[in-house]
């Protein structure tokens, strides 16, 4: 002990040891434990929890921002958070969490097609909180997407579709590629969920 307070260094040592072995204690415990990841919980639709509805719109309707919040807010279980996109028009993406009602989010795409210019890519659920529909998102880049075309748009929007069943189309159409494009090559698409 007499070699930390011997005078010279005036247990600035001792902090110093006292630091470095707290930092171990904690890297140590954390390799220690692991990442657990828990599996996803179905969804309790019994509990009427709210759907949020986020996203942009192009900035051609700016002016009629106010209605078309009060639009995407008009079904009882949903929750809205829209803005204007700032430059043009936005991306034409959406994404639908895998415990969203089908007609809540038939509703968003309708919105969508008419304030966004469009779907034309289906984000990943795996990707998504459960009970969240993204509109004119660009927080997902592509390997994390799937292309639709017009006619797969169709038949998500079919309100013949059961919760399950569009779900289950959802989940097909939104299968990533296996490859992605990348400066002239096509690496495996690490981001895709098996």
């Amino acid at each position: 002990m007499k070699y930390f307070f011997d005078g010279n260094c005036s247990g600035i040592r001792l902090l110093k040891v006292a630091r470095n072995l707290l930092l171990a204690a904690v890297i140590g415990g954390f390799f220690a434990t692991g990442a657990q990841a828990e599996a996803p919980q179905a969804c309790d639709t019994e509990k009427k929890k709210k759907v949020k509805i986020e996203g942009w719109i192009n900035r051609e309707h700016r002016k009629e921002y106010k209605a078309i919040v009060q639009e995407f807010k008009e079904l009882p279980q949903t929750r809205a958070r829209i803005k204007v996109f700032p430059m043009g028009d936005t991306a034409k993406v959406i994404g639908v969490g895998r415990c969203v009602p089908a007609y809540i989010a038939r509703h968003a795409m309708e919105k969508a097609l008419k304030y966004t210019g469009g779907v034309e890519s289906l984000v990943n659920q795996a990707f998504l909180p459960p009970f969240w529909v993204g509109i004119g998102t660009t927080q997902f880049d592509e390997p994390s997407q799937q292309v639709i075309n017009a006619e797969q748009l169709k038949a998500l929007m079919n309100p013949e579709l059961t919760d399950e069943e569009f779900q289950n189309l959802y989940r097909e159409y939104s299968v990533q590629n296996a490859t992605v494009p990348y400066f002239g090559s096509t690496p495996a698409n690490v981001k895709k969920v098996d």
